[in-house]
């Protein structure tokens, strides 16, 4: 939970400006001059018109998830600014970023300076949930977009969803759809949970349960941790007297790390126990490294070596980045590539008509085949189930995992029916006679 601060727009200033080795808070883009193609239709008429079209990374630069998201998140969205021109409308567009801290306080004065004052349209990334829902509902005030790609809560186009609102990547409901139903069918059909203590966390924790119970099996219990946690012995003493078939870890980054390698130390999967990754980075196991984090299943909206376009565009990445992305990265790319070819085609940066227009255009890159933005923002996308390689299957750095298979867009994403989305349920009483 986040602690209110004494100085909270001191904070928010310093945060601002922790980009650091990134050279500032805000990069411009490349010069509008770059941009290639037909004549573009002229802006619509408003204030900012003439100014720039500007987009805020919203990030952890100096966190336990700075590595999946963090400066490679600002280099794809760069990269995906670049790849477009440049300018769009006769107008340059330009990147701004800043580090969130993990704490919502602190992104949202970031985000409410972005917006009143520095004409930002766009806010993406977003690790850490609750920053993430509290950007969402800012960004609603605000009348501007927000896309999720870092944040996992499900509640992002649940119960907290919003017309101004795109939830991109993956959610906790597509996690539990993959790792959870697919270790319960294997046989784990009792569970233990170590989870992170945050909206992330506890929307993960209780998607998965849900699968696990509704298959038949049980949860045994659940331990609950602070972001950033050091010792998880406790924890996972917790989970070996439990007795049960599956551990499963509902948290991330740093954390999810440390507890995959205590879990080692104590001798977990040794004893029987199945450890189960409900949300695990190329960026997590290139930090565990293979001995340790072999076998594992988790599942995933993109990998870099799946086919032509994927391993491209992730060559084009590694030559900035010095890393592979992980599919937040490779997300961010492809949200603001869908972002401003709706404002090229809708001829303004009007919040309601690109959305409108971001709506009504399939989602077609690298890394999506035929995904849409659902009513509830949530975007309907194939998640794909992975088994991490031993070190004597990989045939070189980053080469991390063999696919075992697809979970369709209709299976991977909460059915409306069971929505808690207020858009939703409006939508459906308005339909009825």
């Amino acid at each position: 939970m986040n602690k209110p601060v004494s100085k909270p727009i001191a904070r928010a200033l310093l945060a601002a400006t922790a980009v650091l080795a990134l050279g500032g808070s805000f990069w411009p883009a490349a010069s509008a001059a770059a941009q290639s193609g037909a004549a573009q239709p002229a802006a619509a008429s408003t204030p900012a018109a003439a100014g720039p079209i500007r987009i805020g990374v919203l990030t952890d630069l100096s966190g336990s998830l700075a590595d999946l998201s963090g400066r490679g998140s600002v280099e794809a969205v760069k990269m995906a600014v670049e790849d477009f021109g440049a300018s769009v409308l006769g107008r340059p567009v330009e990147v701004l970023a800043a580090d969130h801290q993990n704490k919502a306080d602190v992104g949202t004065q970031i985000a409410a300076d972005w917006y009143d004052n520095k004409n930002v349209e766009v806010i993406i990334d977003l690790p850490n949930s609750a920053v993430m829902l509290a950007i969402q509902e800012l960004t609603r005030r605000k009348n501007k977009i927000v896309f999720g790609t870092a944040g996992g809560s499900s509640d992002f186009t649940g119960k907290a969803c919003s017309p101004n609102g795109i939830h991109w990547v993956y959610d906790t409901y597509a996690l539990a759809a993959g790792t959870g139903k697919t270790m319960v069918k294997q046989g784990g059909d009792s569970w233990y949970f170590i989870t992170l203590d945050y909206s992330f966390g506890l929307s993960l924790e209780r998607d998965t349960a849900a699968f696990v119970t509704g298959a038949g099996g049980k949860v045994l219990g659940a331990a609950r941790h602070p972001l950033n946690s050091a010792d998880f012995s406790s924890y996972l003493l917790q989970a070996q007297s439990s007795k049960a078939k599956v551990v499963g870890l509902a948290n991330a980054g740093g954390d999810l790390i440390n507890t995959v390698k205590q879990a080692a130390e104590f001798g977990v999967t040794q004893q029987g126990q199945k450890l189960a990754g409900l949300l695990m980075f190329l960026s997590d196991i290139h930090a565990l490294g293979l001995a340790t984090a072999q076998g594992l299943v988790l599942t995933e909206s993109f990998y870099w070596d799946q086919n032509e376009g994927t391993r491209a565009f992730s060559k084009r990445f590694f030559e900035r980045t010095g890393r592979m992305p992980t599919m937040v990265q490779a997300g961010n790319y492809g949200a603001i590539t869908h972002y401003l070819k709706a404002v090229k085609a809708a001829g303004t940066s009007e919040t309601a008509a690109v959305m409108k227009t971001m709506r009504d255009t399939p989602i077609n890159d690298f890394m999506t085949r035929d995904g849409r933005i659902r009513e509830d923002g949530r975007v309907l996308r194939d998640m794909y189930l992975f088994e991490v390689k031993t070190p004597a299957e990989s045939k070189g750095p980053w080469d991390y995992y063999k696919q075992l298979g697809t979970v369709a867009a209709a299976d991977a994403a909460r059915p409306l029916a069971e929505s808690e989305c207020p858009l939703v349920r409006n939508a459906a009483s308005a339909a009825k006679p």
